[in-house]
């Protein structure tokens, strides 16, 4: 994974592995088989928000409402014009972009913020142990789409050493998914609920970001085809604090052909961003919830 310009134009190519289904050229995901000869398109490029859009220039451009274009490359099902807006939490040091719209084909998303950020500790727990928690959520009922972030330890006993320079993409992404669950099973049983795709790592400013692409597996329902019985992932993580930062976008797989190049820019654009006065750190009072 390279990060993009502040144009947010320098999609990468994702090769499905073991799967015939449509080769994607807009995306930000790169698998370790063509990440070398992607490289040169975005070394030193660093995180988009500091490329051109300081901190203080997205804070004064006004937050909840800066919209970014996006022109996406030939070949995408979003050839037209994408509009981003932006979201930065001071709460937890983080920012990213998210889809608001096609003007010219008079599309737009219809987002509502369902999770506003709040701190780890008083923040809605993923699984009964309350170690993986969402900071951040918003969602698009009709278009089924969902964009979340969350925090939690890394699971050490998947990842085995502290140092994060060891740590593989897919073990990173086995961490967080251990902890992904609302039922009272063990992190073996959640792991069984995903599928792991894709994982690679990319280095952005000195610092690890780990990418994964994932399967969840849904109950079948009466109105539910077979199609419809997983969710498609893609997610973002880094390291902080000795806490784990995941974003994570996601849809419906029969619905991952048209979305899946708008949540993979969102993806590509989460970077934690450096500590301000208004930054709660996860291990600061974990168990308050005002």
């Amino acid at each position: 994974m390279l990060p993009l310009s502040p144009s947010l134009s320098n999609p990468l190519c994702l090769r499905w592995r073991n799967r015939a289904v449509l080769v994607r050229k807009e995306c930000g995901f790169v698998p370790k088989a063509v990440a070398s000869s992607c490289a040169g398109a975005g070394a030193g490029a660093g995180p988009a928000f500091f490329n051109g859009f300081g901190r203080r220039d997205l804070v004064l451009l006004g937050l909840s409402s800066s919209l970014f274009v996006v022109a996406p490359s030939s070949g995408s099902l979003a050839e037209e014009e994408l509009k981003m807006a932006s979201v930065v939490d001071d709460i937890n040091a983080y920012s990213y972009l998210y889809p608001v719209g096609l003007p010219s084909k008079n599309f737009m998303f219809k987002w509502v913020e369902s999770r506003k950020p709040e701190r780890y500790s008083s923040a809605a727990p993923l699984s009964p142990d309350a170690r993986l928690r969402i900071v951040s959520e918003r969602v698009d009922i009709i278009d089924n789409l969902i964009v979340s972030v969350s925090i939690g330890p890394p699971n050490f006993q998947i990842l085995k050493s502290k140092e994060k320079s060891s740590w593989s993409a897919k073990n990173v992404a086995d961490s967080v998914l251990s902890d992904k669950s609302a039922l009272r099973v063990t992190s073996t049983q959640r792991l069984a609920e995903s599928s792991v795709l894709d994982a690679h790592s990319s280095d952005i400013n000195g610092e690890p970001y780990w990418y994964y692409e994932y399967l969840v597996r849904k109950s079948p329902t009466k109105t539910a085809q077979e199609s419809n019985l997983y969710r498609h992932y893609v997610a973002s993580t880094a390291e902080r604090d000795g806490y784990l930062y995941t974003l994570n976008a996601s849809t419906l797989g029969k619905q991952w052909t048209k979305m899946g190049p708008f949540l993979e820019k969102t993806v590509s654009s989460f970077r934690l961003l450096p500590p301000t006065e208004n930054y709660v750190p996860p291990y600061k009072d974990p168990w308050r919830f005002w």
